[in-house]
């Protein structure tokens, strides 16, 4: 049959199958490129630059839109020689195929078929493309005239195009993008004649066994003149069509994944970051390399933040140390963990604010023992030795903890757990009275985003606001508001602390002469420009932190181990510190090949009304130097207090319950009246309001029911301390 005549029947054929069907609808090549949407997601540095790639959509797996002239020619030759030889001449039928086919399927024989690119695109592009399986006679002439519509609308190039990116190729891969990748990692421009022919091998039968692909690929190259390639294709083709090549070896950098996870969600979507592309590789690698170091001490995890003191945008997210945790998914600059001795600089900021303390203020570093009401309190020093009267300037840059400790019970448990809260602290649910005293060493949990936010508060200040993820806009699209986010991007603007306790604060916690009978004058925190750093260990040694700030940049590190597992003698400052110093140099010392500059970091200058004083000690505790005090607080000499100035009801504690027991002779209960220190010269206790016994004795009190008010006053009767209490009475077990 000449091939006139068989394509007027054909049309024939198809104007009768369609006449009372309504007329396929075709979208043009922009509209369906326009509709393609990939099964990823993609976060974008502050510079465009691609950070990470998120699989959304788990239903399949589909990249970004391949365009022609980025696939490789050799998979085109090999699709059209596989698929429609004749794909440059036809319009959008072929027609001698068909004919041929139709003669085959007349006499009983297999076929190889007669559906030609244009047909199978057709058919991807309809609405119900995803349906698989053999189309009826009607479905089969309404795609062939869809087909030469197609193309007298489309171009070759362009059907060629849309075909590689929306034809299935194996198991949940869609696209040349998605096949190229996961079985061979690599680019489609990249592909070879023998990856070429496994993928063309593929199109009629894209979950065949390995060996049949194997066998079609190998005929394919045989008719594109390539049979040297068959040798060593079946080793080839079994590895690639088990998945043995990585999506991550394929040029894509994944360097933020906890940070994609909080906010790309959406197939397609390309988020803009506020992260800095150079900055995240730099702060991961620099935790690898030193977890690497600490390996034999049992730390595997860890976590940085950066953050933009001025904007709230956050520069890097490294959320653990990837393959060289056991718990790579969980991210640590949002798991709560203990935060040891980071709070110390809010407590002493709460203590000059009030005017309870200024940083020339002398507390003593001796063994202390409270009584809570739960038991004895005992807290120990991280060194296993004490330093004696200090200056608060020594206590906190030497991170003593008895003087911290010394300071949360003058100022009590619950207002500065109101003050941490207020500095955004807000997993810190529980009342002060269930945290106590070891609040003031860290014991609550806390987040490395919310640390890291507190600290940017004092470089600001005493400024608390919100965090940013959009570069250039201070907001945040993010899918993270409970638990290590909770109020971080979301809460208000809002004063924390006073200009002049943050400058305190940071004043001290720059000056190495300040730590230096704990960590040295040479540390990882002795910057050469103006930082203010603090470490942190928590208890067993399972979590330490360092968190500081210079002028421009809050950079804060936690490391440990996801598990909650103790590090084998790893602190602050030999854990966490190196790597926020690496940080921090890097940020500061510019980079002129990349045409990164440099960035300065001068000591911020003093807040209107705070007063410098040439201090002096007498006794000569520490050498003479200048201060900075709240006007009103200034000294030129500071005198060690005598040995009952602090001296304070010890025990019972205020507040405390005391069960009397029926079953207990009553003078084995009784109750002895304790000092935290000695009591001078005409101490009294009284008891109700009524003298009970003077305070430089032992006293041991036979309890009676009831609520009571114990009073220590001097020899004027002015009140030192006093404490309420409560005793209940038990009933008397029955007996038998």
């Amino acid at each position: 049959m000449p091939v006139s005549l068989r394509r007027a029947l054909f049309v024939f054929v198809g104007a009768v199958g369609l006449a009372n069907a309504p007329a396929l609808a075709l979208p043009s090549f922009a509209e369906v490129k326009r509709d393609y949407t990939p099964s990823e997601a993609t976060l974008l540095a502050r510079d465009g630059q691609i950070l990470h790639s998120l699989r959304i959509d788990k239903t399949v797996r589909r990249l970004d839109w391949t365009p022609l002239a980025e696939i490789s020619p050799a998979l085109v030759r090999a699709v059209i020689v596989s698929e429609d030889k004749r794909f440059m001449e036809h319009d959008g039928v072929d027609w001698r195929a068909a004919g041929k086919a139709a003669w085959s399927n007349f006499w009983g024989k297999r076929t190889r078929g007669a559906s030609t690119l244009t047909m199978q695109l057709v058919g991807l592009i309809e609405e119900d493309g995803q349906r698989r399986g053999r189309r009826s006679f009607p479905e089969k002439i309404s795609q062939t005239t869809a087909a030469m519509r197609l193309e007298t609308r489309w171009s070759k190039p362009q059907i060629i195009e849309a075909y590689l990116n929306l034809v299935p190729f194996r198991g949940e891969l869609q696209g040349v993008g998605a096949l190229s990748r996961q079985l061979f990692g690599k680019w489609p421009h990249g592909l070879d004649d023998r990856e070429s022919a496994l993928a063309a091998a593929l199109l009629r039968s894209p979950n065949a066994r390995p060996e049949v692909v194997t066998r079609r690929a190998c005929n394919l190259l045989r008719e594109m003149g390539r049979d040297g390639e068959c040798e060593s294709l079946r080793g080839f083709s079994g590895m690639a069509l088990s998945g043995g090549a990585s999506m991550q070896n394929a040029g894509v950098p994944q360097l933020a994944p906890h940070f994609s996870q909080k906010v790309l969600d959406t197939p397609g979507q390309s988020l803009r970051s506020s992260l800095d592309f150079a900055l995240q590789g730099f702060a991961r690698n620099s935790l690898r390399r030193h977890l690497r170091a600490l390996r034999q001490q049992n730390a595997e995890d860890g976590a940085v933040v950066v953050l933009d003191n001025a904007s709230g945008e956050i520069l890097a997210w490294v959320g653990s140390s990837g393959d060289l945790s056991s718990a790579a998914e969980v991210d640590g600059v949002t798991a709560l963990r203990q935060a040891g001795s980071t709070l110390k600089p809010f407590l002493y900021a709460l203590a000059f604010e009030t005017r309870t303390l200024t940083p020339a203020s002398l507390i003593e570093d001796a063994p202390l023992t409270l009584d809570t009401g739960n038991g004895l309190y005992a807290p120990q020093n991280y060194e296993p030795h004490y330093q004696g009267w200090v200056s608060v300037r020594r206590a906190l840059g030497g991170s003593l903890n008895i003087p911290a400790v010394r300071t949360l019970v003058r100022l009590g448990p619950e207002p500065f757990l109101r003050r941490l809260r207020t500095a955004g602290f807000a997993s810190l649910r529980r009342g002060g009275d269930w945290y106590g005293y070891s609040l003031a060493l860290g014991s609550a949990d806390i987040s490395l985003l919310m640390l890291a936010n507190a600290y940017r508060t004092l470089a600001n200040g005493g400024q608390w606001t919100p965090l940013g993820t959009t570069p250039g806009s201070g907001k945040a699209t993010f899918n993270c508001q409970s638990d290590g986010c909770a109020e971080v991007f979301t809460a208000r603007p809002h004063a924390t602390f006073t200009p002049a306790a943050s400058f305190q604060i940071g004043d001290i916690l720059s000056d190495r002469n300040a730590r230096a009978s704990t960590f040295g004058l040479e540390s990882w925190l002795a910057t050469p420009y103006w930082a203010a750093a603090k470490t942190g260990t928590s208890k067993d040694m399972r979590d330490n932190w360092c968190a500081g700030y210079s002028r421009r940049y809050t950079v804060a590190v936690w490391v440990g181990n996801a598990s909650g597992s103790p590090m084998h003698d790893v602190s602050g400052i030999s854990g966490a510190a190196p790597v926020w110093r690496e940080v921090m140099d890097w940020l500061h010392r510019g980079d002129p090949a990349s045409g990164r500059p440099a960035v300065a970091s001068q000591p911020p200058s003093p807040p209107a009304g705070l007063v410098r004083r040439r201090i002096r000690f007498e006794p000569a505790l520490e050498p003479a130097r200048e201060e900075w005090f709240a006007p009103g607080t200034e000294q030129a000499v500071i005198r060690q207090a005598s040995g009952n100035a602090l001296a304070r009801i010890g025990y019972p504690a205020n507040g405390t319950v005391l069960a009397l027991d029926p079953d207990i002779p009553p003078a084995r209960q009784r109750v002895e009246f304790r000092l935290s220190g000695t009591a001078g010269r005409g101490w009294k206790w009284l008891l109700d309001d009524k003298p009970f016994a003077h305070a430089d004795a032992t006293v041991r009190w036979l309890p009676q029911p009831g609520r009571h008010r114990l009073r220590l006053v001097d020899a004027h009767d002015t009140t030192v301390d006093e404490v309420s209490f409560e005793v209940r009475a038990l009933k008397a077990r029955a007996r038998r």
